[in-house]
């Protein structure tokens, strides 16, 4: 009797933290942005959170702190379910209508990438944690600038290019197709990334000039996101991020840090990100956990070169998971011992 009450209890106290642990590995999963041409988020944040140099971005970090931007990948609906239009207000495009955001929406002289008038072009959506799904990429219509909020009856009525499940290629999907015909001056390209094997949805904005006018920042280099360490101090306040409780129209609320749904099985989203991580992360091994949502922060790319910063929420999900594997062993050791005296006692 005492031998099945020790088990039980062994199962209850390991059961409990490695919930906790899986839990917390789902939520804080983060996974990606358009890279080129580069969103406003992304923009800001090779800019620097903690000193941008941009107007646009200061005002970023005034109104909304400096945390947005080390969360550069995450701005999603995880409730979307392809109802972007519903639940998405005008005017909150960029945002995806989340107050964590919101700076995103304001209007002002945001990093633009030139872009060809014409032609063939290779978009790319940097993959932080990959996933089954589909691109939609809209562009605004003739009229649009800067000094505008982004609306939905700005954007043409229907996707430039759409692409399901692309290859993704040193860390990045690559999402090939033309430029939208007739196009010249200062536009937005909104890019929505549905997933399908999750109701979730990820939004990005990328300011763009085509054949050359509109705004004279130069394009950007290619965004390859780089942990210099600099997010270390901002982890602990991401475990408590604000909850900024999004609502759906049917009513459906989230926080930003509990907003995922932890995702498919690892046989999804693993063999979706085959290509990106190629394996080579080690927190999934070390957290015992088998969903690329927890491997996805460690290394992006085949060869592991570019680093993704670690959100707060995944440092949280990592020492619960590790939390989970010492409560398992001393489950282990004090049964075994219990067992080795129940035995003796026997004997």
């Amino acid at each position: 009797m005492r031998i099945g009450r020790t088990a039980r209890a062994a199962a209850i106290l390991t059961g409990i933290p490695l919930a906790l642990g899986l839990m917390a590995t789902g939520t804080a999963s983060a996974h990606g942005s358009m890279g080129a041409p580069i969103s406003r988020v992304a923009a800001c944040y090779q800019e620097g959170p903690e000193s941008p140099d941009s107007e646009v971005c200061k005002n970023l970090v005034a109104k909304n702190g400096t945390q947005p931007l080390y969360d550069w990948n995450e701005v999603n609906i995880a409730n979307a379910d392809g109802r972007h239009r519903e639940i998405i207000p005008d005017g909150q495009l960029c945002s995806a209508g989340r107050s964590k955001y919101s700076a995103l929406d304001d209007p002002g002289a945001w990093h633009t990438t030139q872009l060809p008038s014409s032609g063939e072009y290779t978009f790319t959506y940097t993959a932080s944690v990959p996933h089954r799904g589909y691109f939609e990429l809209y562009v605004t219509k003739d009229g649009w600038n800067q000094d505008q909020r982004l609306s939905w009856g700005a954007l043409e009525a229907e996707p430039f290019l759409v692409v399901k499940d692309p290859k993704v290629v040193n860390g990045s999907y690559q999402l090939t197709g033309k430029l939208p015909a007739g196009k010249s001056g200062q536009h937005m390209i909104y890019a929505i990334w549905q997933r399908t094997d999750s109701p979730e949805a990820f939004y990005s904005c990328s300011d763009v000039s085509f054949g050359g006018g509109g705004a004279s920042q130069p394009a950007a280099p290619a965004f390859t996101p780089e942990d210099t360490g600099a997010h270390d101090g901002h982890a602990a306040g991401h475990g408590g991020d604000e909850g900024d409780g999004h609502a759906s129209a049917q009513g459906d609320g989230y926080a930003d840090t509990v907003g995922h749904d932890g995702g498919g099985s690892a046989e999804e989203d693993g063999g979706a990100a085959a290509g990106a991580s190629g394996g080579s992360d080690g927190t999934a091994g070390a957290a015992g956990a088998g969903d690329s949502h927890a491997s996805g922060h460690g290394a992006h790319a085949a060869s592991g070169a570019d680093v993704l910063p670690l959100t707060g929420s995944a440092i949280t999900g990592l020492f619960l998971a590790a939390m989970a594997a010492l409560v398992t062993g001393f489950a282990t050791v004090v049964y075994t011992r219990k067992r080795r005296t129940a035995g003796t006692h026997r004997a």
